[in-house]
C-alpha cells in the first residue's frame, strides 16, 4: 500500500519560463484549434473544470470534458478517445494530475495537435507514476490517501482540505470532499504505450505550493516533455485556484499548437 500511496496524484512566484523545446513548439504553429478536451484527474471530477470552461467559451473556443471513470487506465484512455473522436477538427488535450498520463496515451490520436500538463503527470512510454516519482520528495498529501475495498482509494478530508486544495476557499473544499469519486488504485501503475509529447508541442502548469506532487518533479517533466512552463502559487488544484491563468495557458497552446 505505501507503493501506491507514493503514487498519488497530484500539483514559484507567478510567471512563466521556458525549457529546451519551448521556442521549438511555439514555431510550430500553422493555424489554430477550435476544441478543447479537458481530463481531470483522481479524486476528482469533471467539476475540476468548471471555473476553466467558461473563461475558454469565452474565448469561443469549443470544450469538452471527458468524464473520465477512474475504474481503469484503459477506461480512462477509452473516455478521452470518445470526446476526441466528437471533436469535428485540430484539438488541444488538456490533463490534470493523473490526467497527464491519461492525455500521453489518449494524445496520440490525430485529430491532438498539442497538450496541456496542469499539475500533472507526463510519463514516458513504458513508465508509471511511481516509477518517474522515486527520485523525489514524498508529497505530504501522499499519506491522507485512504484505501477502500476492491483497490480502490479515496483521499481523506484533512488531505483535501490541507494538502489537495488548500487555497480554496471553505466551502469549495467541502464540495470537493463531498464530490470526490473512488480511484482504482491501479491506475497508478499506468504505463502508456507511446508518449504524444514526443511528437506534438506541450505546455506544462507548475503548481510550486503543490503537496500532491512535489513541485520540483512537476518543473523536471516541463523539462523532459521540452514544454512551455507556467509556474503558479499554487495548490494541486490550480485550475480552480488561479483558473484565469490557467485558461490563458489553454489558450495559447489553442492558437500556436496547431502544425
Amino acid at each position: 500500500m505505501r507503493t501506491l500511496m507514493m503514487m498519488t496524484v497530484a500539483v514559484y512566484a507567478v510567471g512563466s519560463y521556458s525549457f529546451g523545446g519551448a521556442t521549438m513548439a511555439q514555431g510550430r504553429s500553422a493555424g489554430a484549434a477550435k476544441n478543447v478536451v479537458l481530463v481531470h484527474g483522481a479524486f476528482a471530477d469533471d467539476s475540476s473544470w468548471s471555473k476553466v470552461v467558461p473563461l475558454l467559451k469565452a474565448k469561443g473556443l469549443r470544450v469538452t470534458t471527458a468524464g473520465n471513470p477512474l475504474t481503469s487506465f484503459a477506461d480512462d484512455v477509452a473516455a478521452a478517445k470518445k470526446a476526441i473522436a466528437a471533436q469535428d477538427g485540430p484539438t488541444v488535450l488538456v490533463g490534470h494530475s493523473y490526467g497527464g498520463v491519461v492525455i500521453t496515451e489518449a494524445g496520440n490520436d490525430p485529430k491532438v495537435v498539442s497538450l496541456v500538463y496542469v499539475a500533472a503527470f507526463a510519463p514516458d512510454a513504458g513508465q508509471s507514476i511511481g516509477e518517474i516519482s522515486q527520485a523525489f520528495a514524498k508529497p505530504a498529501g501522499a499519506d491522507q490517501v485512504q484505501p477502500q475495498p476492491n483497490g480502490f482509494l479515496l483521499l481523506s478530508q484533512k488531505g483535501i482540505e490541507e494538502d489537495f486544495a488548500q487555497d480554496l476557499t471553505a466551502a469549495e473544499k467541502a464540495q470537493l470532499v463531498a464530490a470526490q469519486p473512488k480511484t482504482s488504485g491501479a491506475i497508478f501503475e499506468a504505463k502508456p504505450t507511446t508518449a504524444a509529447w514526443r511528437a506534438k508541442p506541450a505546455w506544462y502548469v507548475v503548481s510550486s505550493n503543490d503537496r500532491m506532487i512535489d513541485p520540483e518533479q512537476e518543473k523536471s517533466m516541463a523539462k523532459q516533455i521540452k514544454a512551455k512552463a507556467t509556474v503558479l502559487p499554487a495548490s494541486h488544484v490550480v485550475m480552480l485556484s488561479h483558473p484565469a491563468e490557467v485558461a490563458r495557458v489553454i489558450e495559447e497552446a489553442a492558437a500556436n499548437g496547431h502544425r
